[in-house]
Protein backbone atom coordinates (compact mmCIF):
# COMPACT_ATOMS: atom_id res chain seq x y z
CA UNK A 1 0.00 0.00 0.00
CA UNK A 2 1.09 3.22 -1.04
CA UNK A 3 2.11 5.96 2.01
CA UNK A 4 1.48 9.11 -0.58
CA UNK A 5 -0.77 9.38 -3.15
CA UNK A 6 0.99 9.21 -7.35
CA UNK A 7 2.72 12.41 -8.26
CA UNK A 8 3.15 12.50 -11.37
CA UNK A 9 5.81 15.24 -11.61
CA UNK A 10 8.42 16.38 -9.51
CA UNK A 11 11.14 19.52 -9.78
CA UNK A 12 14.27 18.40 -9.26
CA UNK A 13 17.42 19.64 -9.56
CA UNK A 14 20.52 17.84 -9.93
CA UNK A 15 23.88 18.91 -8.55
CA UNK A 16 26.81 17.78 -10.90
CA UNK A 17 27.32 17.16 -13.85
CA UNK A 18 29.40 14.29 -14.10
CA UNK A 19 28.74 10.98 -15.61
CA UNK A 20 26.47 9.92 -13.19
CA UNK A 21 24.43 13.05 -12.47
CA UNK A 22 23.96 13.73 -16.00
CA UNK A 23 22.40 9.84 -15.69
CA UNK A 24 19.96 10.39 -13.10
CA UNK A 25 19.14 13.32 -15.05
CA UNK A 26 18.20 11.75 -18.16
CA UNK A 27 17.01 8.58 -16.43
CA UNK A 28 14.40 10.78 -13.94
CA UNK A 29 13.27 12.80 -17.33
CA UNK A 30 12.40 9.80 -18.90
CA UNK A 31 10.31 9.17 -15.48
CA UNK A 32 8.24 12.34 -16.29
CA UNK A 33 10.23 14.70 -13.46
CA UNK A 34 11.05 18.31 -14.28
CA UNK A 35 14.70 18.59 -14.31
CA UNK A 36 17.49 19.97 -14.16
CA UNK A 37 20.97 19.86 -14.42
CA UNK A 38 23.38 22.36 -12.91
CA UNK A 39 26.90 22.44 -13.09
CA UNK A 40 29.69 24.87 -12.81
CA UNK A 41 30.47 27.73 -15.01
CA UNK A 42 33.42 26.99 -17.11
CA UNK A 43 33.33 23.08 -16.52
CA UNK A 44 34.44 20.99 -18.88
CA UNK A 45 31.27 18.62 -18.69
CA UNK A 46 28.94 21.44 -18.45
CA UNK A 47 30.18 23.26 -21.72
CA UNK A 48 29.91 20.15 -23.40
CA UNK A 49 26.68 20.22 -22.71
CA UNK A 50 25.64 23.39 -23.52
CA UNK A 51 27.19 23.16 -26.81
CA UNK A 52 25.73 19.71 -27.82
CA UNK A 53 23.72 18.20 -25.17
CA UNK A 54 25.96 15.55 -24.79
CA UNK A 55 28.64 14.43 -23.05
CA UNK A 56 30.18 11.46 -25.30
CA UNK A 57 28.41 8.87 -23.57
CA UNK A 58 24.52 10.04 -23.39
CA UNK A 59 22.14 13.10 -25.22
CA UNK A 60 19.92 14.99 -22.29
CA UNK A 61 16.53 15.56 -23.99
CA UNK A 62 15.12 19.07 -25.14
CA UNK A 63 12.73 18.64 -21.81
CA UNK A 64 16.07 18.87 -19.29
CA UNK A 65 16.69 22.40 -18.56
CA UNK A 66 20.54 23.24 -18.20
CA UNK A 67 22.04 25.86 -15.66
CA UNK A 68 25.93 27.46 -14.57
CA UNK A 69 23.38 29.34 -11.64
CA UNK A 70 22.90 27.75 -8.44
CA UNK A 71 20.17 29.33 -7.46
CA UNK A 72 18.21 27.34 -9.48
CA UNK A 73 18.01 24.85 -6.82
CA UNK A 74 15.41 27.32 -5.31
CA UNK A 75 12.25 26.54 -6.97
CA UNK A 76 13.65 23.08 -6.35
CA UNK A 77 11.29 20.57 -4.25
CA UNK A 78 14.31 17.70 -4.63
CA UNK A 79 17.80 18.40 -4.84
CA UNK A 80 19.75 15.15 -5.96
CA UNK A 81 23.75 15.63 -5.58
CA UNK A 82 26.41 13.62 -7.34
CA UNK A 83 29.56 15.30 -6.65
CA UNK A 84 33.19 14.35 -4.90
CA UNK A 85 32.16 13.13 -1.91
CA UNK A 86 34.77 15.42 0.07
CA UNK A 87 33.57 18.11 -1.55
CA UNK A 88 30.28 18.28 -0.25
CA UNK A 89 30.61 19.80 3.31
CA UNK A 90 32.28 23.00 1.10
CA UNK A 91 29.33 22.81 -0.79
CA UNK A 92 26.56 22.70 1.89
CA UNK A 93 28.35 24.99 3.96
CA UNK A 94 29.34 27.76 1.61
CA UNK A 95 27.02 27.92 -1.49
CA UNK A 96 23.89 26.43 -0.06
CA UNK A 97 23.62 26.72 3.53
CA UNK A 98 23.23 30.79 2.83
CA UNK A 99 20.29 30.21 0.79
CA UNK A 100 18.36 29.63 3.69
CA UNK A 101 16.91 26.11 1.91
CA UNK A 102 13.69 24.80 3.53
CA UNK A 103 11.47 21.88 3.43
CA UNK A 104 14.05 20.22 0.38
CA UNK A 105 14.49 16.41 -0.12
CA UNK A 106 18.34 16.15 -0.71
CA UNK A 107 19.13 12.88 -2.68
CA UNK A 108 23.01 11.97 -1.92
CA UNK A 109 24.17 10.22 -4.62
CA UNK A 110 27.96 9.60 -3.85
CA UNK A 111 29.27 6.99 -1.78
CA UNK A 112 32.42 8.24 0.87
CA UNK A 113 32.85 9.27 4.21
CA UNK A 114 34.24 12.27 5.15
CA UNK A 115 38.52 12.07 5.93
CA UNK A 116 38.57 14.50 8.27
CA UNK A 117 35.75 13.86 10.53
CA UNK A 118 34.78 9.88 9.88
CA UNK A 119 31.34 11.47 9.39
CA UNK A 120 28.61 9.69 6.61
CA UNK A 121 28.13 12.27 4.31
CA UNK A 122 24.09 12.44 5.31
CA UNK A 123 25.32 13.41 8.82
CA UNK A 124 27.08 16.54 6.88
CA UNK A 125 23.98 17.34 5.48
CA UNK A 126 21.99 17.48 8.38
CA UNK A 127 24.15 19.39 10.58
CA UNK A 128 24.54 22.19 8.11
CA UNK A 129 21.21 22.83 6.32
CA UNK A 130 17.90 23.81 8.22
CA UNK A 131 15.79 21.31 9.98
CA UNK A 132 13.37 20.94 7.47
CA UNK A 133 15.69 19.65 5.10
CA UNK A 134 15.49 16.14 4.83
CA UNK A 135 18.00 13.68 3.33
CA UNK A 136 18.02 10.90 1.67
CA UNK A 137 20.93 8.75 -0.01
CA UNK A 138 20.49 6.52 -3.38
CA UNK A 139 22.67 3.62 -3.63
CA UNK A 140 23.53 0.37 -5.13
CA UNK A 141 25.20 -0.47 -8.45
CA UNK A 142 25.31 -0.23 -12.10
CA UNK A 143 27.04 1.98 -14.68
CA UNK A 144 26.23 4.74 -16.72
CA UNK A 145 26.53 3.21 -19.99
CA UNK A 146 25.14 -0.17 -18.69
CA UNK A 147 22.13 2.22 -17.81
CA UNK A 148 22.12 3.96 -20.89
CA UNK A 149 22.29 1.15 -23.34
CA UNK A 150 18.91 -0.37 -21.68
CA UNK A 151 20.43 -2.83 -19.45
CA UNK A 152 18.53 -2.20 -15.80
CA UNK A 153 19.62 -3.17 -12.31
CA UNK A 154 18.70 -2.64 -8.92
CA UNK A 155 19.09 0.04 -6.43
CA UNK A 156 18.33 1.16 -2.66
CA UNK A 157 16.77 4.69 -1.44
CA UNK A 158 17.27 5.12 2.13
CA UNK A 159 16.35 7.97 4.78
CA UNK A 160 15.90 8.46 8.21
CA UNK A 161 12.28 9.90 7.15
CA UNK A 162 9.80 7.03 6.13
CA UNK A 163 7.26 9.03 4.35
CA UNK A 164 10.44 10.85 2.19
CA UNK A 165 12.22 6.96 1.73
CA UNK A 166 8.89 5.69 0.31
CA UNK A 167 8.24 8.97 -2.12
CA UNK A 168 11.36 8.33 -3.68
CA UNK A 169 11.48 4.79 -4.13
CA UNK A 170 7.80 4.97 -5.47
CA UNK A 171 8.45 7.94 -7.75
CA UNK A 172 12.10 6.88 -9.47
CA UNK A 173 11.15 3.01 -10.01
CA UNK A 174 11.08 1.91 -13.02
CA UNK A 175 11.68 -1.03 -15.85
CA UNK A 176 15.06 0.25 -15.86
CA UNK A 177 15.97 0.64 -12.04
CA UNK A 178 14.54 -1.28 -9.44
CA UNK A 179 14.33 0.39 -6.14
CA UNK A 180 14.16 -1.19 -2.56
CA UNK A 181 13.10 0.63 0.72
CA UNK A 182 16.72 0.72 2.71
CA UNK A 183 16.13 0.03 6.39
CA UNK A 184 19.70 1.33 7.85
CA UNK A 185 21.33 4.60 7.30
CA UNK A 186 23.94 3.76 8.98
CA UNK A 187 25.12 0.05 7.20
CA UNK A 188 23.99 1.54 3.79
CA UNK A 189 25.98 4.49 3.98
CA UNK A 190 29.21 2.42 5.18
CA UNK A 191 28.62 -0.36 3.05
CA UNK A 192 28.37 1.56 -0.09
CA UNK A 193 31.45 3.55 0.86
CA UNK A 194 33.81 0.81 1.53
CA UNK A 195 32.69 -0.95 -1.25
CA UNK A 196 34.75 1.12 -3.20
CA UNK A 197 38.10 0.40 -1.26
CA UNK A 198 37.66 -3.89 -1.92
CA UNK A 199 37.19 -2.10 -5.61
CA UNK A 200 40.63 -0.96 -5.25
CA UNK A 201 42.00 -3.77 -4.11
CA UNK A 202 40.38 -6.01 -6.58
CA UNK A 203 42.06 -3.72 -9.56
CA UNK A 204 45.12 -4.56 -7.76
CA UNK A 205 44.80 -8.26 -7.64
CA UNK A 206 44.20 -7.77 -11.18
CA UNK A 207 47.39 -5.95 -11.97
CA UNK A 208 49.33 -8.51 -10.46
CA UNK A 209 47.35 -11.30 -11.97
CA UNK A 210 46.05 -12.80 -8.89
CA UNK A 211 42.16 -12.10 -10.32
CA UNK A 212 41.26 -15.72 -8.88
CA UNK A 213 42.13 -14.05 -5.00
CA UNK A 214 39.24 -12.34 -6.03
CA UNK A 215 36.60 -14.38 -4.71
CA UNK A 216 38.23 -14.45 -1.47
CA UNK A 217 38.57 -10.96 -1.76
CA UNK A 218 34.55 -10.81 -1.72
CA UNK A 219 34.04 -13.04 0.82
CA UNK A 220 36.35 -11.93 3.36
CA UNK A 221 35.77 -8.20 2.95
CA UNK A 222 32.06 -8.27 2.71
CA UNK A 223 32.77 -9.82 6.54
CA UNK A 224 34.89 -7.40 7.92
CA UNK A 225 32.80 -4.32 6.43
CA UNK A 226 29.74 -6.59 8.35
CA UNK A 227 31.82 -6.07 11.54
CA UNK A 228 32.56 -2.19 10.99
CA UNK A 229 28.96 -1.85 10.31
CA UNK A 230 28.02 -3.29 13.45
CA UNK A 231 30.26 -1.72 15.48
CA UNK A 232 28.58 1.80 14.38
CA UNK A 233 25.72 0.71 15.25
CA UNK A 234 24.49 -0.48 12.22
CA UNK A 235 22.58 -3.95 10.71
CA UNK A 236 26.04 -5.69 10.05
CA UNK A 237 23.80 -7.90 7.31
CA UNK A 238 23.45 -4.00 5.44
CA UNK A 239 26.62 -5.55 4.07
CA UNK A 240 25.28 -8.11 1.79
CA UNK A 241 22.81 -6.02 0.55
CA UNK A 242 22.73 -3.46 -2.61
CA UNK A 243 25.06 -1.22 -1.25
CA UNK A 244 28.23 -3.42 -0.68
CA UNK A 245 28.25 -6.99 -1.68
CA UNK A 246 25.45 -6.07 -4.45
CA UNK A 247 27.56 -3.55 -5.68
CA UNK A 248 30.45 -5.96 -6.06
CA UNK A 249 30.05 -7.14 -9.74
CA UNK A 250 30.03 -3.59 -10.69
CA UNK A 251 33.18 -2.39 -9.05
CA UNK A 252 34.95 -5.74 -8.35
CA UNK A 253 34.73 -7.42 -12.01
CA UNK A 254 33.64 -4.37 -13.96
CA UNK A 255 36.14 -2.83 -17.01
CA UNK A 256 34.00 0.70 -16.09
CA UNK A 257 34.81 0.64 -12.65
CA UNK A 258 37.26 3.87 -11.74
CA UNK A 259 38.23 2.21 -8.50
CA UNK A 260 39.10 -1.24 -9.78
CA UNK A 261 41.11 0.43 -12.74
CA UNK A 262 42.66 2.61 -10.14
CA UNK A 263 43.79 -0.22 -8.20
CA UNK A 264 45.15 -2.05 -11.54
CA UNK A 265 46.89 1.55 -12.24
CA UNK A 266 48.44 2.02 -9.01
CA UNK A 267 50.00 -1.65 -9.12
CA UNK A 268 51.42 -0.93 -12.52
CA UNK A 269 52.58 2.37 -11.85
CA UNK A 270 50.39 4.03 -14.42
CA UNK A 271 49.09 7.37 -14.16
CA UNK A 272 44.96 7.60 -13.95
CA UNK A 273 43.49 10.96 -13.92
CA UNK A 274 39.69 9.78 -13.10
CA UNK A 275 37.69 9.72 -9.62
CA UNK A 276 38.36 7.20 -7.59
CA UNK A 277 36.22 7.62 -4.08
CA UNK A 278 38.18 4.52 -2.77
CA UNK A 279 41.36 6.10 -2.29
CA UNK A 280 39.52 8.54 0.41
CA UNK A 281 37.41 6.14 1.43
CA UNK A 282 40.64 4.11 2.45
CA UNK A 283 41.92 6.92 5.09
CA UNK A 284 38.45 7.65 6.27
CA UNK A 285 37.82 3.62 6.92
CA UNK A 286 41.23 3.41 8.43
CA UNK A 287 40.08 6.29 11.13
CA UNK A 288 37.35 4.55 11.88
CA UNK A 289 38.71 1.12 12.31
CA UNK A 290 41.19 2.99 14.85
CA UNK A 291 38.15 5.11 16.64
CA UNK A 292 36.05 1.80 16.89
CA UNK A 293 38.84 -1.23 17.61
CA UNK A 294 37.88 -2.84 14.57
CA UNK A 295 40.01 -5.23 12.43
CA UNK A 296 39.81 -4.67 8.95
CA UNK A 297 42.86 -6.21 7.44
CA UNK A 298 41.96 -5.60 3.62
CA UNK A 299 40.94 -2.22 4.04
CA UNK A 300 43.75 -1.73 6.23
CA UNK A 301 46.19 -3.45 3.16
CA UNK A 302 44.96 -1.18 1.12
CA UNK A 303 45.44 1.84 3.23
CA UNK A 304 49.39 0.56 3.89
CA UNK A 305 49.78 0.72 0.38
CA UNK A 306 48.35 3.72 -0.91
CA UNK A 307 49.30 5.83 2.27
CA UNK A 308 52.44 4.71 4.11
CA UNK A 309 53.90 3.56 0.43
CA UNK A 310 53.51 -0.19 1.57
CA UNK A 311 54.72 -3.01 -0.53
CA UNK A 312 50.91 -4.82 -2.00
CA UNK A 313 53.17 -8.19 -2.63
CA UNK A 314 54.15 -7.90 1.19
CA UNK A 315 50.34 -6.69 2.56
CA UNK A 316 48.76 -9.97 0.45
CA UNK A 317 51.74 -12.12 2.19
CA UNK A 318 50.82 -10.30 5.72
CA UNK A 319 47.24 -11.42 5.46
CA UNK A 320 47.84 -15.49 4.58
CA UNK A 321 50.21 -15.23 7.36
CA UNK A 322 47.22 -13.84 9.91
CA UNK A 323 46.83 -16.43 12.38
CA UNK A 324 44.31 -19.27 11.62
CA UNK A 325 40.46 -18.93 12.67
CA UNK A 326 37.00 -19.83 12.24
CA UNK A 327 35.53 -18.40 9.05
CA UNK A 328 32.43 -16.87 10.64
CA UNK A 329 34.16 -15.99 13.67
CA UNK A 330 33.28 -12.12 14.49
Amino acid sequence: MRLLPFIKSMKITVIGCGRWGSLITWYLDRRGHEMTLYGRSGSAHMEQFLKTRSNGMLTLPGSVALSTELSCVEDAEVLIVSINSQGLRALMDRELRPMGLQNKIIVLCMKGIEVESGKRLSQIVEETLEPSNRVAVWLGPGHVQEFYAGIPNCMVIDSRHEEVKTRLVDEFSGDLIRFYYGEDLIGNEIGAAAKNVIGIAAGALDGMNLSTLKGALMSRGTHEIAKLIEAMGGNPFSAYGLCHLGDYEATVFSPFSHNRKFGEAFIKGESFDQLAEGYYTAAAIHGLALRYGVDLPICEAVYRSLYEDQDPKTQIGNLFRRSLKRELQR
